[in-house]
């Protein structure tokens, strides 16, 4: 007797546990009836036909996913490691659960061969100074690809671009040779402008033949202020002459 009564009391508890299920504010039921798809259910209590009827709950918060580190080779030929994080979430909890086996396996697979398959298809320069543009590009296709499994792939984002110690030198080696050219550059660009300044210094000093020949006396004043060396100028006629006019000029006023 107290036999039958343990196998009732466990066969209401059986029934009352298929019966009655609570779902969270961020979760939903996809119900199954039969088999066949019946209706999405939730949040709050949700009651179902035992035996009849089942419920998988489906989550709809923001999941967070490393994907793997992946071998890639660039379009220019160099073999870098990458890894990068995506966050999605499932929008549609009928597709996450109908059209896939496995939503978050199927995303993850997905976002390795999409990883190899962007990146591979730009120079390392691109990888590392336009990471941006990159993640932006793998989160379109993700989004796009996944749309069908009921999933909104939100960011993208490569965290880490891995270099062997051989192409870290030659980037070094790249970017010293840069700094070189730019130098070299800015070097020229200052001779350009002094030759320019210098030339028109000139041609205002042609114009004034006493501006001439004064600029002529201060610069060997410059140079004879240096006492350690004997230094002898030629001094033509012709650089006299403008001073005695101007002394002539001033003894007439």
């Amino acid at each position: 007797m107290q036999t039958g009564i343990l196998i009732a009391l466990a066969a209401v508890v059986l029934v009352l546990s298929q019966m009655f299920k609570i779902l969270k504010e961020y979760e939903r039921g996809v119900i199954f009836t039969l088999g066949r798809f019946y209706k999405v259910k939730g949040p709050g209590l949700i009651i179902l036909v035992p035996f009849v009827q089942t419920i998988v709950k489906v989550d709809l918060r923001v999941i967070v996913m490393d994907v793997p580190t992946q071998d890639v080779i660039s379009r220019d030929n160099v073999s870098v490691k990458v890894n990068a994080v995506i966050y999605f979430r499932i929008v549609d909890p009928e597709k996450s659960v109908i059209q896939v086996a496995n939503v978050f396996e199927a995303t993850s697979q997905l976002s390795q061969t999409t990883l190899r398959s962007v990146l591979g298809q730009h120079e390392l320069d691109d990888m590392l100074s336009e990471r941006d543009k990159l993640n932006s590009d793998i989160q379109a296709i993700l989004d796009q690809r996944t749309d069908n499994w009921g999933i909104k792939v939100a960011n993208v984002e490569i965290k880490h671009v891995d270099l062997d110690e051989s192409m870290i030198r030659s980037i070094a080696q790249q970017a010293e040779a840069e700094r070189a050219r730019r130098a070299k550059v800015i070097a020229a660009e200052g001779e350009r402008q002094a030759a320019g300044i210098l030339a028109e210094a000139a041609k205002q000093l042609s114009t004034q033949k006493q501006a001439l020949q004064l600029r002529y006396l201060q610069t060997m004043k410059e140079v004879a202020g240096d006492k350690t060396n004997t230094i002898i100028f030629p001094l033509p006629l012709d650089l006299i002459k403008p001073l005695l006019d101007i002394k002539d000029a001033i003894t007439k006023d």
